[in-house]
């Protein structure tokens, strides 16, 4: 599976469980270490925590399994280590203060869409 399409497969995923404001970020020229990151919004914590493990069941069927899966325990923020995809679902507020399309140069635009 490529990174696009592991990049469709991971906004798929939480686009099932209505996850929010999904950004897509292409960042292959700005770093050597992700190709695509994936920012979402989530309503609640339990929310936040339900479309990472959306994101997770999702990939290990297609036959990927994650390095990593960060901040769980308080689903605040929780990153999805996907290698070549990077999914940060965040909690609205938290989004807002570290603002990771400001970050990484990229401005943010509605619905799903790519950043180029």
């Amino acid at each position: 599976m490529s990174a696009v399409e592991l990049k469709e497969l991971v906004v798929t995923a939480l686009e099932a469980l209505k996850g929010r404001d999904i950004q897509v970020l292409d960042v292959r020229d700005l770093t050597d270490v992700v190709d695509y990151m994936v920012v979402a919004s989530g309503a609640s914590n339990r929310q936040v925590k339900a479309l990472a493990n959306e994101v997770v069941e999702r990939c290990k069927a297609a036959g990927y399994r994650p390095l990593g899966v960060e901040g769980e325990l308080h689903g605040e923020w929780v990153l999805v280590d996907m290698g070549d995809v990077v999914a940060h679902i965040m909690l609205p507020q938290v989004r807002a203060f570290y603002n990771l399309e400001k970050l990484w140069n990229v401005s943010p635009s509605p619905g799903v869409k790519e950043q180029q």
